[in-house]
């Protein structure tokens, strides 16, 4: 898998940045205070550039960048805005700038006592991402990522690592490009304490990767079996893991889910993952879907754009991301992840409009349209859920609708709840980690878009509130008494462009989500 950028901690070391060959970053708390020891000629160009108009104009976060500076061996110099009043997202967009531009160098961060530093460092390591597997002749400004291990105790420290958390490169086939230069060395005057302190953002880059990983993967790698075996190497990591197939499915009665797969090469699988760190408390439990493939079906999607339709299992992978963070931090909570796998497919033997289908509730399902599949799949493993763990609230995650797009863009995700108090805490999550969410309306007259003349309701409303109508349909899956909160992540999954944590592609949206959710209303104090 890919892993993110080795970053370690030492101590402040000012006459060491004149020697740095490779790119030098110093975070200013002002305009006009240059800290660290640079030689006179480097000095004087770095305040000249920030007593200009376009130094003057650098808002927290941003940076502006002199190149071979002299008297120095560094191949840049870096100049970053980031006054101590800064934000979370101000200091993580801060690294960023960095991140995005690791190319094969070793960069040198000086920190200082920056209270923000360990932000700056999460930030660097979440923008460093670079999928290039299957690149035989990478852009030649493409960041190479570093394999990294988190210290086994504080006695490591100083040169503790923000990157990956005890990864197994068996978790998939072909492994990243690797560079022995690709890494970044910060400055601060307290490393053995962000040192320590990184091992639990080492583990939320670890989970973001993941996701993104698995979300950028094509489907003829990433297969419902694939995919399934990847989630079983975490066992490895302290997770109990078990894989249901279909024969185990039928018996559960799973016969939305698996009809979904009729079509499809690939046998339908769900995945269970347990988390067991906290006490003797009921679970959270999260649901992904995970469509590994979507055409559509027989109700066959328009070749246009189709290709991206290899994000379908965005759910799924958000979840996995999450149970790989929990279990690498060592969370103290008990979480259960349980991802549907599936391909929807067009074949002699796919499931068709106008069949109707049972439920593992079982209530019947009229199919009006085949490329309505995700929240069949999510119906039967939500309903699973609930059955066998008793969770103390559920949440599920889907690239479930283009309507949400079309009425929140791809800035934020659609959250749909039947419990204020759990809406609340994901929409706080969500912002304290600078993840957009909005919450949209649930309620019984919306019922009627869903009404089928020779069924318990049909699978699709239509146009009109697609998004809306997606989730009451989920909402006959959840018992009357189960807190419940569903996330339509179709927008911020897979967006057009780059966004400020993440070059185009996977953006791993929901892991710092959730992971926060867990720990601040999940953990056992």
């Amino acid at each position: 898998m890919t892993h993110p950028v080795e970053i370690n901690f030492t101590e402040v070391a000012p006459d060491q940045l004149a020697d740095h060959p490779g790119r030098v970053a110093i975070l200013l708390t002002a305009h006009d205070k240059l800290p660290g020891k640079l030689p006179r000629a480097a000095q004087d160009a770095a305040m000249r550039a920030l007593a200009s108009k376009a130094g003057q104009a650098l808002k927290p976060g941003q940076a502006m960048e002199l190149a071979f500076p002299s008297g120095m061996a560094a191949e840049a110099l870096v100049l970053i805005v980031l006054p101590n009043a800064s934000t979370q997202a101000e200091a993580r967009r801060a690294g960023a700038v960095l991140g995005a531009k690791l190319g094969r160098s070793h960069t040198l961060v000086f920190a200082g006592g920056h209270k923000l530093a360990g932000e700056v460092a999460l930030g660097l390591a979440l923008r460093g991402y670079d999928f290039s597997v299957y690149q035989t002749k990478p852009p030649s400004d493409a960041p190479d990522q570093g394999s990294a291990t988190l210290p086994e105790s504080e006695g490591q420290a100083p040169h503790a690592v923000l990157g990956d958390a005890q990864a197994d490169d068996r978790l998939e086939g072909p492994a990243a490009p690797v560079s022995e230069k690709a890494r970044v060395t910060m400055m601060v005057k307290e490393p053995e304490v962000l040192a320590k302190a990184a091992q639990d953002a080492a583990a939320v880059a670890e989970g973001v990767f993941f996701t993104r990983d698995l979300v950028n993967e094509p489907a003829n790698v990433l297969t419902t079996s694939d995919f399934a075996d990847r989630l079983l190497a975490m066992q490895e990591i302290g997770l109990e893991v078990e894989v249901l197939d279909e024969d185990e499915l039928a018996k559960l009665g799973m016969r939305a889910l698996l009809a979904v797969g009729q079509g499809s090469e690939s046998p339908t699988k769900v995945v269970v993952m347990r988390w067991n760190g906290g006490a003797g408390e009921a679970p959270l439990a999260l649901v992904g879907k995970g469509v590994v493939f979507d055409t559509g079906g027989i109700s066959i999607k328009p070749g246009a754009g189709m290709e991206e339709m290899t994000m379908d299992m965005g759910g799924a992978g958000v979840v996995a991301g999450v149970m790989r963070t929990l279990a690498l931090r060592r969370a103290k909570a008990n979480v259960v992840g349980l991802v549907g796998l599936v391909e929807n497919m067009p074949d002699g033997r796919a499931y068709r409009p106008g069949d109707i289908l049972k439920s593992m509730k079982g209530d019947t399902i009229e199919v009006v349209n085949t490329d309505a599949e995700g929240r069949l799949v999510l119906a039967d493993v939500m309903w699973y859920a609930q059955e066998r763990f008793k969770p103390r609230a559920m949440i599920d995650l889907a690239t479930l609708t283009g309507a949400v797009i079309t009425a929140l863009g791809h800035d934020n995700a659609g959250v749909f709840s039947n419990d204020d108090a759990l809406a609340d805490q994901i929409l706080a999550a969500a912002k304290a980690e600078g993840e957009g969410a909005w919450r949209l309306p649930l309620g019984p007259s919306y019922d009627g878009l869903i009404k089928s003349r020779l069924a318990d309701m049909k699978n699709s409303g239509g146009r009109a509130a697609g998004s809306i109508t997606a989730a009451q349909f989920l909402a006959r899956f959840v018992r009357e008494d189960q807190p419940w909160a569903h996330l339509d992540i179709a927008g911020v999954a897979l967006p057009p462009a780059a966004t400020d944590l993440a070059p185009r592609g996977a953006t791993g949206w929901g892991v710092m989500t959730l992971d926060r959710l867990v720990r601040d209303g999940f953990e056992t104090r």
